[in-house]
């Protein structure tokens, strides 16, 4: 089976106004989102819970009502791929050794904070930031992402899409 995830970080509502239209299209038939932090307000999980059910971890920009409610890190399984999440990887010349460290098993690690987009395999795990969906800071446009995930072929993929 093939699955699709939508993965999103750093939208920071209510500082920038809203979600960018464009992710209903993009996660048009995902079956899960992942917000990887900095939502900064519960109701964007709201807005996204109408596209699909989402899993989401706190990042470091957080009202209090989003740091009550959410982990700072968590793993999820789809299919058969172990997902983990966390806002906050490190510095990007570790991320690989942060990423084993706190996500022994997983295939998949998910991570946002430096609104940089990052997409590759370390070892047999990929790490993937999807970059910002709303605050494009250095990077020529702002960024969401999608995960498919091939439970036959054992196989996942991430892919960038620039906004």
């Amino acid at each position: 089976m093939l699955h699709r995830v939508g993965v999103i970080s750093d939208t920071h509502i209510p500082h920038f106004k809203a979600l960018p239209d464009a992710i209903w299209k993009h996660f048009d038939n995902v079956e899960l989102i992942i917000h990887a932090g900095d939502l900064s307000i519960l109701s964007v999980l709201a807005e996204l819970e109408t596209i699909a059910p989402v899993v989401a971890v706190q990042g470091n920009v957080e009202r209090e009502e989003v740091v009550l409610k959410l982990p700072v890190k968590r793993e999820v399984t789809i299919g058969g791929c172990r997902i983990g999440i966390v806002h906050i990887l490190g510095e990007a010349s570790r991320y690989a050794q942060t990423a084993r460290r706190e996500f022994p098993n997983a295939r998949v690690v998910v991570f946002g904070h430096s609104h940089n987009p990052y997409n590759q395999e370390h070892d047999g795990q990929l790490l993937f930031n999807p970059g910002s969906a709303t605050d494009r800071r250095r990077q020529p446009a702002c960024s969401i992402g999608l995960l498919s995930i091939d439970d036959e072929k054992m196989s996942a993929k991430g892919e960038i899409i620039r906004l």
